[in-house]
């Protein structure tokens, strides 16, 4: 009994440990950057609001105690794999590894959307989600500021999809990690506050079906729209996409335009 519980312990801490480095790679690494490049940056800004330190604090707080969750929801995918019932495989093989990866993020973008809907039901918010949109103007630190329950279900797609997943094969445990790498880098950027993409992203049709940080600021000042993680697919095909989206995108990216001009003149 103290053996097992000694494990399951080892296993939380590597978990804590190797996501809150995770985390405080992309959250402070899009800070640290951002303010290193603030005169670029600066104009970029999405609202004219300003996240407050109290802000950044309960941001860091929520997020702390949304790892401390995950590394619990986690034992789920070390019991299933100590169980052979996932297998791990031990091999290089480049194209089942792109392939994983692109099922990862495709299956995690439709997970977010209908679990994010989900939380926004009368029943779930207050209690699941009130506490991310505490977050009016966000700021990177925000990327895992949840509550615990909304931290659960959030944490739930891993082991789920790697079980579904191994259905079909053996996981690669390097597709895994360039999917986490890939979600909180995402995740940071989207909660950042400027916009980087340039003019016309949003309708292009080789960028547009890609979520900006616009799309998903909206969603923390307005609410009711825009509801996609990474792809624009789920909010154009559920009528979710904020009606003005394009129009604040572009606004922003002409302000970038239009300071650009100024400072070379």
């Amino acid at each position: 009994m103290i053996g097992t519980l000694q494990t399951i312990g080892e296993h939380w801490l590597h978990s804590f440990t190797v996501e809150m480095t995770r985390y405080l790679i992309g959250a402070a690494g899009i800070a640290l950057l951002y303010w290193l490049l603030r005169r670029w940056t600066a104009p970029r800004r999405i609202q004219q609001r300003t996240a407050t330190m109290a802000d950044r604090r309960r941001e860091l707080t929520l997020s702390v105690q949304t790892i401390a969750v995950f590394g619990v929801v986690d034992l789920i995918a070390f019991a299933l794999i100590a169980g052979g019932i996932i297998t791990v495989a031990h091999d290089f093989n480049p194209g089942l590894i792109a392939l994983q990866l692109v099922a990862l993020v495709i299956a995690h973008d439709a997970w977010f959307y209908w679990m994010h809907r989900g939380l926004h039901l009368r029943a779930l918010f207050r209690r699941a989600h009130a506490a991310h949109h505490q977050s009016r103007t966000p700021t990177s630190w925000a990327s895992y500021a949840f509550a615990p329950i909304e931290a659960v279900f959030e944490a739930l797609y891993v082991p789920i999809a790697l079980l579904i997943l191994s259905l079909f094969g053996p996981m690669y445990p390097l597709a895994v990690f360039i999917f986490l790498g890939h979600q909180i880098a995402r995740n940071a950027i989207g909660h950042s506050g400027h916009e980087l993409a340039w003019s016309g992203f949003t309708r292009s049709p080789w960028t547009g079906w890609l979520t900006t940080t616009t799309h998903h600021d909206l969603h923390h000042s307005e609410g009711r729209y825009n509801f996609g993680l990474y792809f624009t697919w789920w909010d154009r095909w559920m009528g979710t996409e904020h009606p003005k989206y394009h129009a604040r995108f572009e606004s922003v990216a002409s302000r970038k335009a239009l300071a650009g001009e100024t400072a070379r003149a």
